[in-house]
């Protein structure tokens, strides 16, 4: 049969695969497709583990780098098992689920009913296509005892800017879960070279089309992300958590507040763009579906007693830089009384997780420094004004909450900078009173910044200037945590080279902080 251009074969195909049913909006009408081409090209993934399950996702994209990614506008049956071994001799659940076109034929289905703290196996299918499997493992029962967790900290992926070795090295890792704590895409246009610290470096590969502003740009940017097979084997060896930071909208954005100052009506067109986007390709649980703009994605999880999680989210409620989001600086609107970082609302929530919380460690998991890092030369102060050092009064309250409460064993996990940092928390470290109140580690980026440097001459003024900072490094990799009810210890694993393949992996450091007092040491 011969058919004009402007007919999908891919399209025909598939309606032939149906048997010759049109698939339709009600249940009944859905047939199991045939594809032309492998449907689960940007893998599966496992989210927001809890002690009776996890969210499981994936989504069905033949041609994921065209418009439309190879479906037609229908919506289309999808299978999913979950068993307790690797080769599914034994299936506890199975179901079907839909995924439909409005969701670009993503799906999240929310696992309920397993046992807690054991790992379980999950697949998809599709007419008779099947995915590999992926792990994912439950939380421990509520308020258990618990041994030791280990997990894993990652994100700052710009995929123009270096491989992603590093997310096939935590594969590797056996983790418990995993935090990405934001910048997962790069918004900007495709550029063939990159410009920073070090110079001008050739971008090992590009972002393919312009800066995303519309869904479909935000989707195909996710399609190219997510057809890397290194991402998707970290993906399938643990279920993550995941929030966003700046660059999964647009880069320092805060609130309704573009940086390039579009009016907050224009702009929040692209946040919501970006939101549904994000959320179509991110195992989220249905709580933090978008509304228009916004999403709930400030949340908490729980690990027996030994961890409390609360995942923040210091983007959408954050009122607008000060200094005009200068650099290495400082003016009168870093100590403005009515600045926000968390907003109201998610500041009370966290305040009341805290003092009601009974684990031995709070662990507080977003995106920005706490650290009031001076990053002026010479004697005057200044600071980076995207993090909290720029609001000073909101930074100070969380501060004095954990220390006026005596809320001891707070871990803060940071990304954003594309450099390892390790320090203790004052409420104003440059005239520290008593012992720290909590302690900070802040990793790396996965590939953004390209290979690195194991440190640069502005990290080592850091450390010179700053007694609190006790670690920096500014080489790609991740974290690895591991926690027990008598110490905390952190291990920055850092990669040679993310130019090219082939990277070593090391350690660069291990620090520790033991229970009841936050000062780091070298484990």
């Amino acid at each position: 049969m011969n058919l004009p251009d402007s007919v999908s074969r891919r399209g025909l195909m598939f309606a032939l695969g149906a048997g010759g049913v049109v698939l339709g909006s009600s249940r009944q009408a859905l047939a199991d497709p045939v594809f032309a081409e492998y449907p689960f090209q940007l893998g599966i993934a496992a989210g927001d583990p809890a002690p009776d399950g996890f969210v499981i996702w994936t989504r069905l994209a033949p041609r994921p780098l065209e418009i439309g990614h190879g479906m037609p506008s229908q919506p289309v049956p999808v299978k999913w098992e979950v068993a307790s071994d690797r080769g599914f001799a034994t299936v506890v659940q199975k179901g079907e689920a839909v995924a439909r076109p409005e969701l670009a034929h993503a799906v999240h289905v929310e696992i309920t009913g397993l046992e807690p703290g054991r790992d379980y196996f999950y697949r998809f299918i599709a007419g008779t296509e099947r995915t590999p499997s992926g792990r994912a493992k439950t939380a421990p029962a509520a308020g258990s005892a618990v041994a030791q967790a280990r997990f894993g900290v990652l994100g700052c992926q710009a995929y123009e800017q270096g491989l992603y070795t590093g997310h096939r090295k935590i594969a590797g890792e056996d983790l418990d879960f995993v935090y990405c704590y934001g910048d997962y895409i790069y918004e900007g246009r495709g550029n063939r070279t990159y410009t920073g610290s070090g110079g001008t470096i050739e971008n090992p590969r590009q972002h393919i089309g312009g800066e995303c502003y519309s869904l479909d740009d935000y989707r195909r940017r996710y399609a190219q992300y997510k057809l890397d097979t290194d991402l998707q084997a970290s993906h399938l060896a643990a279920a993550w958590y995941v929030t966003w930071d700046d660059h999964e909208i647009q880069n320092n954005w805060v609130s309704d507040q573009d940086p390039d100052e579009v009016p907050p009506e224009i702009f929040n067109l692209r946040r919501q763009a970006a939101a549904q986007a994000f959320y179509e390709h991110m195992p989220l649980r249905r709580s933090s579906f978008p509304r228009g703009a916004e999403m709930q994605l400030y949340r908490q999880a729980s690990w027996g007693d030994l961890l409390d999680l609360n995942f923040l989210d210091t983007r959408q409620f954050r009122t607008n830089q000060p200094c005009n989001d200068g650099w290495a600086t400082t003016c009168a609107g870093v100590s403005d009384p009515a600045s926000q970082v968390l907003g109201e609302a998610q500041e009370q929530w966290l305040y009341r997780n805290l003092d009601r919380s009974r684990a031995h460690w709070k662990v507080l998991a977003q995106q920005i420094m706490v650290m009031d890092l001076d990053r002026k030369e010479g004697p005057e102060t200044g600071y980076n004004l995207d993090t909290w050092a720029g609001y000073s009064i909101p930074r100070q309250r969380l501060l004095d909450r954990l220390r006026e409460r005596r809320i001891g064993n707070t871990i803060v996990l940071t990304g954003d900078e594309h450099q390892n940092y390790a320090g203790e928390l004052f409420r104003d470290s440059r005239n520290p009173d008593g012992a720290p109140i909590a302690t900070e580690f802040v990793t790396t980026s996965m590939s953004s910044s390209g290979d690195g440097q194991d440190q640069r001459a502005d990290g080592r003024r850091y450390l010179a200037d700053n007694p609190f900072l006790k670690f920096n490094n500014a080489q790609r990799g991740y974290v690895v945590c591991d926690v027990t009810p008598e110490r905390w210890q952190t291990e920055f694993k850092v990669l040679d080279k993310v130019s090219e393949r082939g990277g070593t992996l090391t350690t660069r450091a291990k620090l520790a902080v033991a229970s009841g007092d936050a000062r780091i040491v070298a484990a």
